[in-house]
């Protein structure tokens, strides 16, 4: 059994559905006629999903406080026209909950999902990545990322982009989503198999666990990163934050 502590911002995804067949006589924008109402977890929640479906035993550290994303959707074309974030004031996770879930799970690697809504502060993901003894995978928004040979770094395009380019890890410890393009690691570019893109919401959290459990059975992280490639190509025909289920992963060669 792979245990994994999973740490960083959570939320709820809500979808609201209906039809949209007229605009408002007020302003010129759609009017939603609602027909359903999901939810489902969001961010770290999404992460710990997808490696609960690989059969991971998982324990999420998370805050207490409600980050909701509320998305407006035309059952019709398919087509999302808002989206409502609603993200509280977050109270910063503290190291006495740290080393009470090290106690309650004894993991076999972390997961940080840094999503940089407060919970995680620059010292705070110092602080876990230097003082744990194990692989520590890090996808994060921030800006300053640094070496350590346990650490590994999962990124995407822009947020490379965005990166303070003197707080680099080393290639080897860099991995860089390209969207439909696959990720880059190491020097090398991994191309996916095309797919019909339907929605991309959730796709680096797929990317992220399948990534970590891949990896945590082989420690090959080429074999990894190609099977992460084809977990999110699965996650992204799909409407909404979406976790992998039997089908799929028997699918993708597990």
């Amino acid at each position: 059994m792979i245990n994994v502590l999973v740490v960083g911002d959570k939320c709820t995804d809500k979808y609201v559905y209906g039809e949209c067949k007229r605009l408002s006589p007020e302003q010129p924008v759609p009017v939603l006629d609602q027909t359903r109402i999901e939810e489902r977890p969001g961010m770290a929640a999404n992460t710990e999903m997808n490696l609960r479906s690989f059969g991971v035993n998982t324990l999420l550290l998370s805050q207490r406080e409600v980050i909701t994303k509320t998305r407006f959707v035309d059952t019709n074309s398919g087509y999302q026209f808002m989206r409502l974030d609603e993200t509280p004031e977050v109270t910063p996770i503290t190291s006495a909950e740290v080393k009470m879930a090290l106690m309650h799970i004894n993991p076999d690697a972390i997961v940080i999902s840094d999503y940089d809504k407060g919970y995680i502060s620059d010292e705070n993901l110092w602080l876990l990545c230097n003082n744990i003894n194990r692989p520590v995978f890090v996808d994060t928004k921030k800006r300053r990322l640094f070496q350590k040979d346990n650490v590994y770094w999962k990124i995407n395009k822009k947020e490379y982009d965005d990166l303070v380019q003197d707080h680099l890890p080393n290639d080897s410890h860099l991995i860089v989503t390209l969207g439909s393009d696959g990720a880059s690691w190491n020097g090398l570019i991994f191309k996916p198999e095309p797919v019909k893109v339907f929605d991309v919401c959730g796709a680096g959290d797929t990317f992220m666990a399948s990534l970590v459990y891949k990896f945590l059975k082989t420690k090959d992280m080429s074999s990894s990163i190609e099977f992460a490639n084809k977990a999110a190509a699965i996650s992204v025909t799909h409407p909404g934050a979406y976790h992998l289920n039997k089908q799929d992963i028997k699918s993708i060669g597990e």
